[in-house]
């Protein structure tokens, strides 16, 4: 389930809000300019599915965007508990940075957790399967996929170089939960 939890800055361990209802995050994140979305897809997309079918599943969704916005690249990135090279990316992801750019996702599977640090407060955003989320350039922010990232994501680029970050050099994030391993179903 989608989840926003509104922290003030100077503490990460008590939440000032925390909400469950999609349209509640929604207004939530709209009024501090961040888009929140959820797509369906158009037509069914079948475990391991290529780059191409995916996006094709989405592609109303994508065409819309891209005229409201200008996305000019789209992609498709996957990774898994046993990706070899887990641990690097998700400490990659784990500092604050902001963006030239937009940052925009659609998880078309698994979860990911995103942290605006947005004025004096933090936004945690845990996305699902169905959400998208556009972080508008120059967002503090960062991102943690868990120890255990399963997640299949759609982006979405106005630079067609893709993702490119600039780390603030502050350390808030470590102030802040971190997304913990999603259990396995029995």
């Amino acid at each position: 389930m989608s989840e926003l939890r509104i922290y003030s800055e100077s503490d990460g361990r008590t939440p000032l809000s925390t909400h469950t209802r999609h349209a509640d995050i929604a207004r939530e994140l709209d009024a501090v300019g961040v888009r929140f979305e959820q797509w369906e897809a158009g037509k069914p997309v079948a475990p391991g599915a290529s780059q191409d079918e995916v996006i094709a599943a989405y592609r109303a969704d994508i065409e819309r965007l891209q005229r409201e916005e200008g996305y000019q690249a789209v992609d498709v990135i996957s990774l898994t508990p046993d990706h070899p090279d887990r641990a690097a990316l998700r400490a990659k992801f784990l500092n604050e940075h902001t963006h030239s750019e937009d940052e925009v996702r659609f998880f078309v599977a698994g979860r990911g957790q995103f942290t605006l640090h947005i004025g004096e407060k933090v936004y945690e955003v845990l996305c699902v399967q169905g959400d998208l989320i556009g972080v508008p350039d120059g967002t503090r922010h960062w991102f943690d996929m868990s120890e255990a990232p399963y997640f299949i994501a759609i982006r979405l680029f106005t630079n067609k170089e893709g993702w490119v970050a600039n780390f603030t050099g502050s350390d808030i994030a470590g102030n802040f939960p971190r997304l913990a391993a999603q259990p396995l179903a029995a």
